[in-house]
């Protein structure tokens, strides 16, 4: 028994959790979207790591000592993609590591430059895919249990679009339409018949800044459009998003989950919870008040 216990020592030394005598694999993922995918297909199999913190900002992330240990330990490193989680590479060469790295958006059908995949369940529902293959790459003994991790997961996600889509479906079609702090949510939209008329930050990222003449121009489409609701978003500062509301003669609609989970606790700590938190807030906006609709998934396995 001694013998063994240098062993242990190295696994966990090398980011390796020891559980009943087995070492688990240890994955990173950059973004709160692909750590929790990643976390319902590997399950009890790999250790996964999320850099991004619940409710961060990705675009203005900047990499930490600690996140250079946790990619240098990393046996699978899992990108969300595109320019939200570009700064992963400085910490793979500060890390000097060589883990295989999945990225998620390289196996999808992209709008353009947008990042925002995982807002269509239908292209999370890929993502699976991709994380189960690249599992099995990274752990073939696990073969058999990240495909019925993946399958389970695959039909929870497809009654979450259905459920998405049955929610939406109660808003009159004249209503749907909308307008969030910037330009996340179009995957999302596209997928469940919705018009995004404008966004507070005209721009796929929250670093930009709107212009006085944007934010008028905004305030005008609102007006024009009919526009029920005005959506901030979970990271940022709701202030200019009132200020528009108010002016434009909208309401403020509760926060969405846009580029980043929640805490633990809150009503988006999970992928699914997050899509079904944002549409009940929706649904919520856009009807005034007068629909009430949370799409309804069953519990997690």
């Amino acid at each position: 028994m001694l013998c063994c216990a240098p062993l242990l020592c190295v696994l966990a030394a090398c980011g390796y959790e020891v559980a009943g005598g087995s070492a688990r694999m240890h994955v990173v993922a950059t973004t709160g979207q692909a750590a929790d995918l990643a976390r319902a297909v590997a399950r009890r199999r790999a250790h996964v790591t999320g850099l991004l913190a619940p409710n961060a900002d990705p675009h203005d992330f900047e990499i930490r000592p600690h996140d250079v240990k946790e990619v240098r330990a990393a046996d699978l490193v899992v990108r969300s993609g595109g320019e939200l989680d570009g700064w992963l590479g400085d910490a793979i060469d500060a890390a000097g590591a060589d883990a295989p790295v999945l990225v998620l958006a390289d196996g999808l059908a992209l709008d353009g430059d947008d990042p925002h995949w995982w807002q269509d369940p239908h292209k999370a529902i890929a993502a699976v895919a991709a994380l189960r293959h690249a599992l099995i790459g990274a752990d073939p003994a696990g073969a058999d249990a990240y495909r019925r991790n993946a399958a389970a997961y695959t039909r929870r996600l497809e009654q979450l679009d259905r459920a998405v889509a049955a929610c939406i479906a109660r808003i009159p079609e004249r209503d749907r339409t909308l307008v969030t702090t910037h330009d996340s949510l179009g995957y999302y939209a596209r997928r469940y018949g919705i018009r995004v008329v404008g966004a507070v930050i005209p721009s796929r990222s929250t670093v930009a800044q709107p212009s006085a003449g944007e934010i008028s121009r905004l305030v005008d489409t609102i007006r024009r459009e009919g526009v029920r609701a005005v959506f901030a978003e979970s990271s940022v500062n709701p202030d200019v998003e009132e200020a528009v509301a108010r002016d434009a003669g909208a309401r403020i609609g509760r926060p969405l989950w846009a580029d980043t989970l929640g805490p633990e606790g809150s009503d988006g700590a999970t992928y699914v919870d997050s899509i079904a938190s944002n549409t009940a807030a929706i649904v919520d906006g856009l009807s005034g008040g007068t629909v009430s609709c949370r799409p309804s998934v069953g519990a997690a396995p």
